[in-house]
């Protein structure tokens, strides 16, 4: 059983000093995601009294019942509650939607030059869904891949903003200079997106799994093979992070994932790409011109062929 907090505190310590420059402005979460959380600490607490939160945030309500009632849940039966969706799902469960759905909220308005938040906000919906088909492969905590995904890189619209030359120069030199971000970062800031995020989710007391995760996402198959974290939701996150984003974070990725789908006969890229792109296209946030994983895997065939 992997100790979080241990590892944690090795990777991050108590988070005590933040890497991040003190002129970059976080995101604030929504008042209701900030109770909830606080609230659900509370072993005594009753989906009830926790719904009444929920509520006061007519969008974050909104967003619950519509992932709960998607497809992807595949209930029978429409669920038309917050007190219903926290008794189905779960208190836990429903926590790390909130948090995830709150961030994304937070960050609307942090617009940057080099990203496309609605594209930018697909690729992490693509990873968080491979990232909880891997979880299920490995029986481990799904709930955690899915919410990890999801957040490991929610700083990067507010960072390639505020320091747009050094991001801008990333993605310029990645044709002729291929390099992966986060080694990038750390040449140039003496710090990387995911220690940096790792801290601010910490500040804002986040579970302690959740924080690992999205700490080493940029771990790639290698986490497959740690004898620890090898059979955790981490390994699960660090696999689905290889999908390849608008910012070209890992030049790899692509080619990796076709190594794992040759050495891993469970691990079935083409038709998880083929389910994910699915459940993607049924999301009104995904843009039309989004290139998904299995558009990209169709591209990469048509090119082995004319070679």
């Amino acid at each position: 059983m992997t100790d979080w907090t241990k590892l944690r505190k090795e990777l991050i310590g108590e988070g005590k000093q933040s890497p991040l420059p003190p002129e970059i402005k976080l995101p604030m979460l929504p008042k209701a995601v900030m109770e909830f959380s606080r609230k659900a600490e509370d072993p005594n607490s009753t989906p009830k009294e926790l719904s009444k939160i929920i509520e006061t945030d007519a969008g974050i309500s909104c967003e619950l019942l519509r992932m709960v009632n998607s497809s992807a849940f595949g209930l029978r039966r429409k669920v038309s509650s917050i007190q219903q969706t926290i008794t189905l799902l779960g208190i836990r469960s429903t926590k790390l939607f909130l948090v995830t759905t709150g961030l994304k909220q937070a960050m609307a308005s942090n617009e940057s030059k080099l990203i496309n938040l609605p594209n930018f906000w697909s690729t992490n919906l693509e990873r968080a869904l491979m990232a909880r088909e891997i979880a299920c492969l490995m029986k481990v905590d799904a709930d955690i891949a899915f919410s990890a995904a999801m957040l490991e890189d929610f700083l990067l619209p507010i960072l390639s903003k505020e320091l747009f030359d050094l991001y801008l120069k990333f993605t310029v030199n990645q044709d002729s200079e291929p390099c992966l971000l986060n080694e990038y970062e750390r040449r140039h800031f003496s710090w990387d997106h995911s220690a940096a995020a790792a801290n601010v989710m910490l500040d804002w007391s986040f579970p302690d799994d959740l924080i690992c995760a999205v700490y080493l996402h940029h771990e790639g198959l290698k986490l497959l093979t740690d004898d620890e974290l090898g059979k955790t939701a981490a390994a699960a996150v660090a696999v689905a992070s290889l999908i390849p984003d608008p910012l070209r974070q890992n030049p790899q990725g692509l080619n990796q994932l076709l190594t794992l789908n040759d050495a891993w006969p469970e691990f079935k890229l083409f038709e998880l790409a083929d389910k994910i792109d699915q459940e993607l296209r049924e999301e009104a946030s995904t843009t039309g011109n989004y290139l998904s994983l299995k558009n990209r895997l169709e591209k990469h065939a048509v090119l082995l062929e004319a070679e």
